[in-house]
């Protein structure tokens, strides 16, 4: 089998921490400015280059290309102030999967009132076409490498500068060297023309409608009021529709070879590389010729005033997913040059984790102000950075969510280092085991920012020694800077205004007065048990012990019957994964009982499914690294946990508290819980992309109550109790369970704490959920067997479309392992596929997504398989129906003449690369150890399973060719595919003859098929059901 060597048992290095020495410390010394562990310099034309040897992932190679051009927005991790991530108001809002937010435009800020944006189609021009390459060549070079388009492919963005990301195989010599000639293509060689620029057009377009929603004007809305005055409050990256549409290539070619200078690039290299002078010299050969023609430009900075009186603002935006508070107290920035320096990121980060602990505790307490709210630290443009406190709150308690916000951020603080400690060891204990993204990642920031890069070592020292000396009294000194007195912004954001910038004013001078007045209390602390498990429990013992040695794994039964499986492994020092499931899940639930049962994990959670309330644990877990998670789905209810090898003795405790703990449900707890819960489906009911995912399940699985959207209605006749007493049945019964255990395990010490704490799990004197897999009942739902096509309308405040094209799956018994891995790699294709057609040759579409639903069905040994697989994308309205017939055409062309040798090959080269970094890494492990005790072939030996399944992949890797892509394409989807299908299209609401003509139009191009034109207000609050595959995009370059 195609297996890295098995077990390799390491223990943490947790002792290596805990030796470390401390170190003398100079608050006045420099921090050092040659960046640690790497080979740096620049060239003669300017450009700088940054090399490191790094093995993990093996054979991989991170590269990036990166054009400075001024200051770009920063958030500081709570963990490392050297470690800073792109940061653009993420933090503010739960924002949509589908939005990206870190990538619209660069360097945005330089651009003239007819070039708003033209920054941003240079990003898409690169990809496009160069001196060497045209006609997205390089995507199809890298593709065929198997450096996935998106995923190792990719280009992020902001105001002032671009970063251009490469991750890519290097077992092969000439793999290096042609990736690094992409990257010089990409500095200097991007190729402008006409028909490039129109080509691109609608892709950029269909970028900019995407942030037209109601999270891409509430962050317009934001950045203009924090920014007023400068010119980054007039220059978003994404620039303006009229420019995208009309701008000549001409001025796109003049901005890019004004800013585009060698001066202000560096390329960043970091992987396993057998030596750095090779590559430094294969930077030099690809860079070294090129020198600029013209000299570069200075870069102007632009300055953000602050203001002395706070700015009020009270957003009202009718599609808003719920009523958010946002406080932001700008102040100047603070360079990060000395230890001095440093010790007050540490106080900052001490600060926020704090305040961020306490908010959470206020949001479970009776009559909360809030849901949620949490603090942080944003760099917004030079010399300027703000802490920003958010919250999401209840419709009408906007006022309170304030008040409470403002009074949290004057309160004293307990001191929250041993949350600072703990993340530090454990950076410090994987240090030699650092992605090289990561690396990567840490070199860009320094050429942006000059932030020092010291090494890992060097910074666990200085926090271990830091960290003690930080009083409560400096914490405290920190609340003053959330002071709304100067450069503050508070802003209110409803669905519909409740709130006057009245009130506003009247909370604000409510709290600087008590405040004045020293009214403002101490927080009081809850009272924190010291054991997580109160009663010592009696160890189980091993019944049965097999070792499957060619898979590095071992088993065993238990006295109480449950089945421990483990493989020790040294991927990661810092990591142990647990996952256990059990079949029989909500399938066997009864329709009058679904909802509440479905909510047990929900309200369970609230009451404290592990003996203990949540604000509690919180703090009984600070400078631990373990946490414990639970689900309930159709079939099975599984725990998982994350830990720390010094903390498994802590994730054991807290699984065996889920199986001993009854949760009694309280009156205040569930009220909260349901609150959250309707206010969740009320934000829906405004959301359109909500009726359109709703509508796509009622189609598609012919409105069976598993996948029916939630109402307030039936919340409100959720029972509780039976919610808590289905949730407790689900996790009682140990003889019922297989858990697996991944990571740096030591069998000598975890096995004890295995027996004492999972063996200790007395089993019950009848059997509890017991169930046969193959004896399961399956989900009530059907396909359609005809087509259907339907345009779903609802009230937008800008227009936005939608599509998922649908084709029923049903995969026979017999040979259903090789058919699963033919499914995979069919999708694979018509993603490629599709992207290829209508965005890189129709220029239509920004992204699209393929997706595969085989969840329905069963956990049976021998009965077929029921799926479906879908086609995903967001266009221009006017052109979704076309776009759907070029989709059919294309899928009807490959299932008769089949996909060419190349497109094979890059799909083969892909799916190979991503095996090669799975077999490195521990979730793919537990995912195969899980995959292979649920497959329908384990028969009792788990090594056979594993075989089978290695022997049906490679079975199907040999035998893909155009012709068996063919036959696969006409078996497994409907032949010819446009004899069965649904489309749905979500579509703004027209005017009533708007809508005739729709209607008509509609019929005319479904001549023939199933068409209707009902509208929809449904709603869904997911409870583990499959989420529709239209709301999941692939994060794509451009």
């Amino acid at each position: 089998m195609d297996l890295l060597p098995a077990e390799a048992p390491v223990t943490a290095k947790s002792q290596g921490f805990r030796s470390l020495k401390l170190v003398n410390v100079d608050l006045d010394k420099p921090l050092g400015q040659a960046p640690y562990g790497v080979d740096h310099g620049r060239l003669d034309n300017g450009l700088t280059y940054y090399v490191r040897s790094n093995s993990k992932p093996k054979m991989r190679a991170a590269l990036a290309l990166v054009v400075k051009a001024g200051f770009v927005y920063r958030f500081y991790s709570s963990s490392s102030p050297f470690l800073l991530y792109f940061f653009i108001f993420t933090v503010m809002f739960e924002y949509d999967d589908n939005v990206e937010l870190t990538r619209f435009g660069f360097r945005s800020v330089l651009e003239e009132e007819n070039e708003r944006g033209v920054a941003h189609i240079v990003e898409h021009l690169a990809f496009n076409a160069t001196t060497k390459y045209t006609n997205h060549d390089i995507v199809k070079f890298l593709e065929s490498i198997g450096a996935e388009f998106g995923a190792c492919q990719n280009a992020m963005t902001s105001a002032d500068e671009t970063i251009y990301e490469l991750f890519v195989p290097v077992d092969k010599p000439e793999l290096l060297a042609r990736a690094i000639s992409v990257l010089a293509e990409f500095s200097t060689e991007i190729r402008v023309s006409a028909e490039d620029l129109e080509k691109e057009r609608g892709a950029v377009m269909e970028e900019y409608r995407g942030t037209r929603n109601a999270n891409g004007r509430m962050q317009d809305s934001h950045w203009a009021l924090m920014m007023a005055g400068s010119k980054y409050a007039e220059r978003l990256p994404i620039g303006t529709e009229k420019v995208i549409r009309t701008v000549s290539a001409a001025t796109v070619k003049q901005f890019y070879k004004k800013w585009y200078h060698l001066k202000h690039m560096a390329v960043v290299a970091v992987g396993d590389f057998p030596n750095t002078e090779n590559v430094v010299e294969l930077i030099r050969m690809y860079f070294g010729q090129k020198n600029p023609v013209l000299q570069a430009p200075d870069i102007p900075h632009f300055p953000v005033p602050l203001h002395e009186e706070p700015r009020f603002s009270c957003f009202v935006e009718s599609e808003a997913a719920g009523s958010a508070v946002v406080i932001s107290c700008k102040m100047p920035a603070q360079d990060l040059k000395n230890l001095k320096d440093y010790r007050d990121l540490l106080v900052e980060s001490m600060f926020l984790q704090a305040v961020n602990q306490r908010l959470f505790k206020i949001s479970r307490q009776k009559e909360p102000p809030f849901f949620s709210c949490s603090a942080a630290a944003d760099a917004l443009a030079s010399p300027v950075k703000a802490y920003i406190m958010t919250s999401s709150c209840k419709e009408n308690r906007t006022t309170d969510a304030l008040e409470a916000m403002l009074m949290e951020a004057k309160r004293e603080t307990a001191i929250a280092r041993a949350l600072l400690m703990s993340e530090i060891e454990s950076a410090y204990l994987e240090r030699e085991q650092i992605q090289s993204t990561s690396l990567r990642d840490e070199y860009v920031q320094h050429f942006l920012y000059n932030e020092p890069v010291v090494g890992i070592e060097y910074e666990a020292q200085l926090q271990k020694t830091l960290l003690p000396s930080i009083s409560a009294t400096e914490l405290s000194g920190y609340a003053q800077k959330f002071h709304t007195s100067r450069g503050c912004v508070i802003k209110t954001i409803e669905p519909q205004a409740t709130v006057t910038l009245d009130d506003l004013k009247s909370i604000v001078a409510r709290i600087t007065s008590l405040e004045e007045d020293q009214c403002i209390s101490a927080w009081a602390e809850e009272q924190v048990p010291e054991e997580i498990v109160s009663i010592e429990p009696e160890s189980g013992n091993i019944t049965y012990r097999q070792d499957y040695s060619d898979i590095g794994v071992t088993e065993l039964i238990l006295s109480n019957g449950m089945r421990i499986c483990y493989k020790c492994t040294n991927f990661l020092d810092d990591q142990v994964l647990v996952t256990g499931y059990s079949y029989g899940g909500l399938s066997e639930i009864s329709e009058t009982d679904y909802i509440s049962c479905s909510m047990g994990s929900t309200i369970a959670g609230e009451m404290g499914t592990f003996g203990h309330k949540p604000s509690v644990l919180m703090d009984m877990l600070a400078g631990k690294r373990a946490e414990v998670g639970t689900k309930l789905g159709p079939y099975m209810r599984t725990f998982s946990s994350y830990c720390s090898p010094t903390d498994l003795e802590t994730a054991l405790q807290l699984i065996y508290q889920l199986f001993v703990t009854k949760v009694e449900p309280k009156e205040e707890e569930v009220r909260k819980v349901m609150e959250m819960a309707e206010e969740t489906v009320r934000a829906q009911d405004r959301d359109p992309c909500t009726a359109f995912s709703n509508r796509v399940r009622e189609l598609n699985y012919g409105n069976s109550y598993f996948f029916r959207p939630i109402r307030i209605s039936g919340l409100r006749r959720v029972d509780a109790y039976k919610a808590c007493g289905y949730f407790d049945s689900c996790f009682k019964d140990p003889s019922t369970f297989t858990v697996v255990i991944v990571g740096n395990i030591d069998p000598s010490i975890a096995c004890p704490l295995i027996l004492k704490y999972l063996g200790g799990i007395q089993k019950p004197s009848v059997p509890v959920l017991q169930f046969s897999r193959d004896d399961l009942k399956g989900l009530p739902f059907t396909f359609p067997d005809k087509i259907i096509r339907e345009i779903v309308r609802r009230p937008m405040v800008e227009a936005q479309c939608a599509v998922q094209l649908c084709f029923p799956v049903e995969l026979k018994n017999g040979t259903i392992i090789e058919e699963i891995h033919y499914v995979g790699f069919l999708s694979k294709l018509l993603e490629t596929k599709m992207m290829q057609v209508l965005r890189f040759k129709h220029g239509q579409i920004y992204s699209v997504g393929v997706s595969v639903f085989l969840g329905g069905n069963k956990p049976s040994r021998t009965g077929d398989v029921r799926g479906d697989i879908s086609i995903n994308f967001s266009c221009d309205p006017s052109a979704s129906s076309t776009l759907v017939e070029m989709a059919l055409d294309e899928i009807s062309h490959l299932q008769v003449e089949g996909p060419s040798d190349q497109d094979v090959s890059t799909i083969l080269e892909i799916e190979q690369r991503a095996h090669e970094n799975g077999l490195q890494e521990n979730f793919y492990w537990l995912d195969r150890i899980l995959r292979s005790y649920q497959s329908r072939v384990y028969s009792g030996d788990l090594c056979a399973s594993f075989q089978i399944q290695d022997e049906a992949r490679l079975k199907v890797r040999q035998s893909l060719t155009p012709s068996t892509s063919k036959s696969a394409l006409q078996r497994i989807l409907p032949f010819p595919c446009k004899k069965k299908y649904t489309v749905v299209i979500l579509m703004p609401q027209a005017n009533r003859c708007q809508e005739l003509k729709s209607f008509y139009i509609t019929k005319g191009y479904a001549l023939g098929t199933y068409v209707t034109e009902e509208l929809t207000l449904l709603h869904f609050l997911d409870m583990g059901t499959p989420t529709p595959r239209s709301t999941r995009k692939r994060v794509l370059p451009c």
